[in-house]
């Protein structure tokens, strides 16, 4: 991989405007087009249990701010392109809440509200600042402490900065000692200056042609079945789910990954990649992933926006087993980290993809693990927890974040609200972890006989919704069934049109009459006839009527065009076009017999006498019609239904609708 030269970042001269960094850039364009979003708030919820010092913590935030730059940089627009501007230090507000005179159910309630609000309320990045603070007080010894940081100036590593920070300033502070923190070797601004200057020439050439080649044929979007279609909109609002994976399973996935010479990383996202194929329908999967970004020792404790973002694209093509699949994703993942060192604005501008309102470029569900330990947090004598740090919004689809604990890997599944129910997405996880058990049981078996459903659920796809059989007159045609209905219900309504009624006997005596003028014309079992009819009685009484002569009828569309329709008349091989003298014109030439439906002024041949069921020679697995396709990946082809089918059909259709 030709990776960009490990050069040193230097300290800029001077304090004027410096460009900001790539990152930076697309946040700002992003935010010019959609201002006041909070699609990009960081937010960071602390619980603070003990006695606090509150201006001693409001001393600890100000020097942190005072360490770091871009916690004091806003942005300003030179010839409209965006320049990072770093203000002097300054005090930060902090200002404080109280909520202990609230009851106690109350209190957690409002200080959930506030949260809420906090995480939600939009920055102006000409303005800032771009780290806001509230403090929260819920009784003695209880408080609550809602950072917030715009992205543009921060990351999910800065915000463990800052809380160690803040934590080793609050200790000193509270003692009357000065800072222990060391003097930061460069500053946010410096590394973007570096980055623009190291992002260029042969290098980033390589780059760029890795990435062109890796992506090239990638499919746009992933089309997931969701509760509800995309909505022209940047972000939406956010929900989350819990995610567990027990320690056996952790397990059997860590001895898996080692055997493969791969990664706990790298066998999620196998599993993972294939829940999308298989929820999708497609073979070709791509999922973003974000990386540190911090690729040199002085940028560890700085507080930015480092943090990059791989594509990362799965081949599941072949039906390979699940080993073959944690094979090619290793391979995958691997040439994406030895090539990470391309920022992804600068690979989304090179790729140019087509830009939508309606979801985001490249990918549109985000993966990430994290196997860092969580040590415990203090603020001097004080114990932090974080809290949850609430919905949110989100412009991915789907956002897996996982941890990865000593024996088990839990985390969170964020989702968009404006797309999926919380129950699709708790049956997603369920069927992720049973895909996951499922493939490390059984880790050479084709991914496709890897099953997504277990025990109650399974049953009632598989079986329940299965169990479909119904007792219906296999032995009958459609149109013995009719008759019999008109002699039960004579009277009854059989057609209604335009507030008009036909009733069930006439519908049937005048389909008998129109059935025997077929007959006379060589219709029989197996005879198409084409129908070319208006809706209305008409209609009824051609189809009825063909029925009743034995025939099979064809539906013609007269809008269809006349190249459509003489292809359906050559193709069905119809002897017989019954139409209305009023669309005669409209019809392609014609080499068989034309008839007109008769209109209820028109005198009819009398019927042939009855002789019961079947008289017309026609059973049940003789063609009832033949039904033509759009034809739109090609010319149209008829598909033959025969009475069996369409007895079955109609009295399945009249048990579901309730019709008597």
């Amino acid at each position: 991989a030709a990776k960009l030269a490990p050069t040193a970042i230097p300290r800029r001269s001077g304090d004027g405007p410096v460009p900001p960094s790539f990152a930076q850039q697309r946040l700002w364009f992003i935010d010019q087009l959609d201002p006041g979003s909070a699609a990009y708030n960081l937010r960071f919820p602390l619980r603070l249990r003990g006695t606090l010092d509150v201006p001693v913590l409001r001393r600890a935030l100000s020097a942190v701010v005072a360490r770091h730059e871009a916690l004091r940089t806003v942005f300003a627009a030179e010839g409209g392109e965006p320049v990072q501007v770093v203000r002097p230090p300054e005090p930060v507000p902090f200002p404080a809440v109280d909520l202990g005179r609230l009851a106690e159910e109350r209190r957690e309630a409002e200080a959930a509200r506030l949260a809420g609000e906090e995480a939600l309320r939009p920055f102006d990045l000409s303005r800032g600042p771009l780290l806001r603070a509230t403090l929260l007080r819920l009784g003695d010894g209880d408080h609550a402490a809602l950072f917030t940081m715009h992205h543009v100036v921060s990351d999910g590593w800065s915000m463990g900065v800052l809380v160690r920070e803040l934590s080793a300033l609050y200790h000193a502070f509270s003692r009357g000692e000065p800072s222990p923190l060391p003097e930061l070797p460069v500053q946010y601004a410096d590394y973007a200056v570096w980055q623009r200057e190291r992002v260029s020439g042969e290098a980033l050439e390589a780059q760029l042609a890795w990435w062109r080649e890796r992506l090239a044929g990638a499919p746009p979007t992933l089309e997931l079945p969701a509760d509800r279609p995309r909505l022209p909109a940047g972000e939406a609002p956010a929900q989350t789910c819990l995610v567990e994976l027990p320690p056996g399973l952790t397990r059997r996935l860590r001895e898996l990954a080692q055997a493969e010479g791969a990664t706990p990383f790298m066998a999620l996202l196998a599993g993972f990649s294939l829940l999308l194929a298989r929820y999708s329908g497609q073979d070709d999967v791509v999922v973003g992933s974000p990386i540190a970004g911090r690729t040199r020792s002085e940028l560890e404790g700085l507080i930015g926006f480092f943090v990059n973002t791989l594509a990362l694209r799965t081949d599941l093509s072949g039906d390979p087993s699940f080993r073959g699949l944690l094979r090619r994703v290793r391979e995958a993942t691997l040439g994406a980290f030895q090539h990470q060192d391309l920022p992804f604005e600068r690979l989304v501008e090179e790729l140019a993809p087509e830009r939508s309102l309606t979801h985001a470029p490249l990918f549109q569900v985000m993966f990430a693990l994290q196997n860092t330990e969580q040590s415990a947090l203090r603020l001097g004598e004080l114990r932090m927890e974080p809290l949850p740090p609430g919905e949110g919004v989100t412009q991915f689809d789907l956002d897996l974040s996982l941890q990865e604990g000593p024996e088990r890997i839990v985390g969170t599944l964020r989702y968009r609200r404006d797309r999926f129910d919380a129950p699709t997405v708790e049956r997603m996880l369920a069927h992720f972890r049973i895909l996951l058990e499922a493939a490390l049981a059984a880790p050479d078996r084709p991914v496709s006989g890897l099953p997504l459903l277990a025990g109650e659920e399974r049953a009632r796809v598989l079986e329940a919704w299965n169990a479909t059989a119904r007792a219906y007159p296999r032995g009958r045609c459609l149109h013995e069934l009719v008759a019999e209905q008109a002699a039960r219900t004579p009277d009854a309504p059989a057609v209604v049109f335009e507030g008009r009624v036909l009733v069930y006997a006439e519908l049937d005596a005048r389909a008998d009459r129109l059935a025997h003028g077929l007959r006379l014309r060589g219709v029989g079992p197996e005879a198409r006839v084409a129908i070319a009819v208006e809706k209305g009685f008409e209609m009824a009484l051609a189809v009825l009527g063909v029925l009743k002569a034995g025939g099979a009828y064809v539906p013609l569309d007269p809008a269809y065009p006349p190249e459509r329709l003489a292809w359906m008349l050559e193709d069905s091989g119809a002897r017989v076009l019954l139409t209305q003298e009023s669309l005669r014109q409209r019809l392609p030439e014609f080499a068989g017999e034309v008839c007109f439906v008769p209109t209820d002024g028109t005198p009819l041949p009398r019927p042939l006498p009855r002789k019961g069921g079947g008289e017309n020679g026609t059973g049940p697995d003789n063609l009832a019609y033949v039904i033509y396709t759009s034809g739109s990946t090609g010319r149209p082809k008829g598909v033959a239904v025969q009475h069996r089918a369409v007895v079955n059909y109609a009295v399945d259709m009249a048990e579901r609708l309730g019709l008597g």
